[in-house]
Formats: C-alpha cells, structure tokens, sequence
C-alpha cells in the first residue's frame, strides 16, 4: 500500500483515532491474519464463526502493526470504523457477524481501498477486472501474466474475489504498479456494482453466463443481470473504457449495449475481433491454435490444460494489446503461462503413469462439462488409450435445477465414452442415476458414500496409465481423492 498515516486513513473510512495521535505511518502491508503480520503493516479486525480479529490487536501491534482497522475500541492503537446499516449487514451476510461489526471493517477496508485506488490511478495504474461463471481465477492468472513483462502487475493468490479478498488485492499495490487485476464474484445482484465502486476498473472482461449460483440467483438471465454489471461500469471510451466481452456466449454478447465503453469481442465466432482458428489439442489436452487480431497474427501453445482456456487465452491477449503489447509478444506471453492456482486443472502423472487432474476447487455444470471433455482427450489422444476415471461430487448452489444438472452430467460421462463414474455422496447422487438410465451401465458407474470410500475404491482398481479426474465444488473436498492418490505413490504405499 502506497504509505498512510492513521489519521489519513480515519479520514478515508469516515472513523475515529483511538490511543494514538494519528501521526504512524502505514507502510507495510494490510492484513486481517495477525501471523502474517509485517512491521509498519495494518490489522485488520475481521470477526469470524470461531475467532475475532478484535482479539488479537494488541498481538498484531506487538508484532510490526501500526494499528488496526477495528470496529470497536481494542487494545492498541487503532481507527474505529463507523456502524453501517442493518441492510448492508444483511447484503454482506458474513457467518459469525452478528452485531455488523464484521460488515463495518468490510465497508471500512472497502474505503480505504478506493482512496488508496484513486491517487495510483491518477498516477498511472490500470484496474482490469475479470467476471463470469466459470473461468475467472485462469484468467485472471493468465492476464497477470502477459501482463508482467510489461509493468510491475498485481493480481489476487487463487479466488480472492470477495468483499475481504478485493478490497486487500487492491491495497497490494503502490505507486510503481502499473497493472492491478481483479476477479470479480457474485452472489447475488449489487454485488459486482459494489466491487466495481472499491475500484473502478477501465478494463472489464466478461467471460461467460452459466449455472453457477444459479439456487441464488434464479436463473441464467438474472446472472447476466448481475455480470453485466461490470461493463456498466466501465469509463466511456473516449475515458479509455473497454469492454472485452465473449462472442461465443449470446448473453456476454448483448452485453455491448450496456456499456459506453470501446467494445472487443473475442472467441471463436467469426464476429470476434481477437479470435481463435486452427484449435488443435495434444495428448495432454493443452491447446494450439492461430491468434488472429486487427493487428496481425501469431501462433499460440497452451502450456494450461483443457481446450476451455482458448478462450481464457483470447481475453488475455485482448487486455495485453490494449495495453501496448504487440501480437507476437501476446502470443509469446501466453504460451509461456503457467497455472497459478490450485486444484484448478492440476494435471500431475505418478510414476506408475496414472495422471491425476485435481480440478476439485469448484465445480457448477460448465466447468464439470469442459473438464469431462478434457479428460476423455487426454484418455483418447495417446498412442494406446488409456482408462479414464471420472470421480465426480456435488455441484453446489443450484437450486431447483440440482437434479437435472446433475442428471446431465453422468448422462455426458456416458456419452462420452468416460470408462468408470465414480459418484462421492448423497447430494450428487444423480449423477449416478443419469450415467446408469442414458447407458444401462452397471459397474461402470458407482455411488459411494464419502471421500475415504473413493480413495478406497480408487486404490484398489487403478491400473497403471490410467487417467483420474477429480471434480466438485468446494463443499465436498474432493481435492483430498487426488491428494491421496498422489501421496500414495509419492510414499511408495498402495496406488
């Protein structure tokens, strides 16, 4: 963060000083971990379902903090944020925040963030930020990445995307940053325009409209509602405002007339300004394919796997050659992009040649249907096919589509020709059912109750070469399936 006394930042948040003249300077970093703490840093006093921040101020203090962003008076020298209001409370929802106080140091950080934001774009920084329902944490990675050679980048570790995780990216940056790029989520409407207020991006890129949350918000166009609300609030063109939008998803597409800021497409569709052609994938599901822009044209290797990260790629090198890279740089940036973020399309080969994919972060019927896809190339693409295993959970958040969803989804695992369905729990149970009704399957698909039993079963029935993909939301911690499975042959124990 870019250095500011306790009394500027009481000012920004609309709070008071307590035990302190409001002359310390903040310049460290902002945390709301204490054992993260560095000297000339800020506490942040986040209350939680078992802990509270407030708790562990004059620790925080102790160990380098100036002070801390508090919602009460504490210990320590601290700002003490004002109380927001019974509605904003409930909008924020935050578990274990039953007085607001975890709402008000939200609001409070929030304030902070668009004061630290303002004074660094003034002086430069560009803010891109990334939504969509599936997809923004690649993205977002991929962006910072063809982004970095051309000016120190911020972007946030793994899904930071929340009311705590925006506002604390934003204040990463200090004044040699060039580039800040933020993930974006929702939970409901209002929520992306709320984010967008902490730091207004002059890039957005919408990525897609999916199922995602779909229990929360009711139904695809609603989503759209709430997504498009990024490239509402975008500057006008002529204040350099760019909407970076997906022509392949109809509903990302109409969201040109939201916006009064300069429209990109990208995608394959012959509409789409920075498209894909020639998409071709190797063995590992990593995709090739010819970057065709107004500017010229470049060859592009995926070092990520899936062929859903073409159009990833696509909207990263639309940001980079907004913001000066030349085709062939853009095309030499994404080809030496890494994955960033965990249990994302994690793809890792044992000894023994089984190649587990730890996709476990999330899952909602999109990303379950773009990593089925990849999995059965990778089965298919070798020499000699090789046996795939789909271990499949619950797919939360879906509301009354759940069953259906997951229906479809064991239906696909039998269209395509996926070898053997494992199902973890109850609540995903229709997958199961789908798989068994759309191919008469009997033992190719099975149901059992909890992680342990599919480590168990995976354990016993693997065969060398065989391929694993692991998939579900978060919910069900089915990371913990593909992180056995890789212990296991790391220790030399069972497979």
């Amino acid at each position: 963060m870019i250095p500011r006394t306790l009394a500027e930042i009481a000012e920004a948040v609309g709070g008071r000083l307590h035990r302190t003249d409001g002359t310390a300077t903040v310049t460290g970093s902002v945390e709301f971990d204490s054992r993260k703490v560095t000297e000339g840093g800020l506490f942040v006093a986040m209350p939680g379902e078992r802990v509270d921040g407030h708790d562990f101020a004059a620790a925080a203090v102790a160990a380098g903090a100036v002070g801390v962003l508090a919602a009460h008076e504490v210990d320590a020298p601290a700002v003490i944020v004002p109380p927001v209001s019974e509605a904003h409370r409930r909008s924020v929802a935050l578990a274990g925040d039953t007085d607001g106080s975890g709402a008000a140091v939200l609001a409070g950080l929030a304030a902070l963030a668009r004061n630290v934001v303002d004074e660094l774009t003034a002086g430069g920084l560009t803010v891109v930020g990334v939504t969509g329902s599936s997809g923004k944490t690649s993205t977002k990675d991929l962006i910072a990445q063809v982004l970095e050679p051309m000016g120190p980048t911020v972007a946030p570790p793994g899904s930071f995307n929340n009311e705590l995780g925006h506002p604390w990216t934003v204040l990463r940056a200090d004044a040699a940053t060039r580039h800040l790029v933020l993930e974006l989520s929702a939970r409901g409407p209002g929520h992306i325009a709320a984010l967008c207020r902490t730091a207004p991006p002059r890039i957005g890129v919408v990525l897609n409209v999916g199922s995602a949350h779909l229990g929360e918000f009711g139904s695809r166009e609603e989503i759209a509602r709430t997504k498009g609300e990024l490239v509402e609030a975008l500057p006008p063109a002529e204040r350099g405002g760019v909407a970076v939008l997906n022509a392949d998803d109809a509903l990302v597409a109409a969201m040109a007339a939201r916006t009064s800021a300069r429209v990109v497409r990208v995608g394959q569709d012959p509409s789409a300004g920075v498209r894909a052609v020639d998409v071709r994938l190797d063995e590992q599901a990593r995709a090739s394919f010819r970057l065709v822009t107004p500017a010229g044209e470049a060859d592009v290797t995926l070092s990520v796997h899936g062929e859903h990260m073409v159009g990833n790629a696509l909207s990263a090198a639309a940001v980079a050659l907004e913001l000066g890279a030349t085709v062939d740089q853009a095309a030499e940036w994404l080809s030496s992009a890494r994955r960033r973020s965990a249990r994302r399309m994690e793809v890792t080969t044992r000894p023994d040649g089984v190649t587990v994919v730890n996709d476990a972060y999330n899952a909602n019927p999109e990303s379950v249907r773009a990593a089925l896809k990849s999995l059965a190339t990778m089965a298919r693409s070798a020499e000699q096919p090789r046996r795939s295993w789909a271990v499949l959970g619950v797919m939360g958040e879906l509301g009354e589509a759940s069953a259906a969803a997951h229906d479809e989804i064991g239906r696909l695992a039998v269209r395509l020709d996926i070898n053997r369905l494992v199902v973890v729990g109850e609540q995903a149970a229709a997958m199961h059912q789908g798989a068994c009704l759309e191919g008469s399957w009997g033992e190719e698909s099975v149901l059992v109750p909890d992680v342990d039993a599919a480590i168990s079963l995976l354990r016993e029935e693997l065969r060398a070469g065989d391929v694993v993909l692991v998939k579900a939301s978060k919910v069900a911690e089915l990371w913990r399936v593909a992180e056995a499975l890789l212990a296991a042959a790391r220790d030399g124990g069972p497979a």
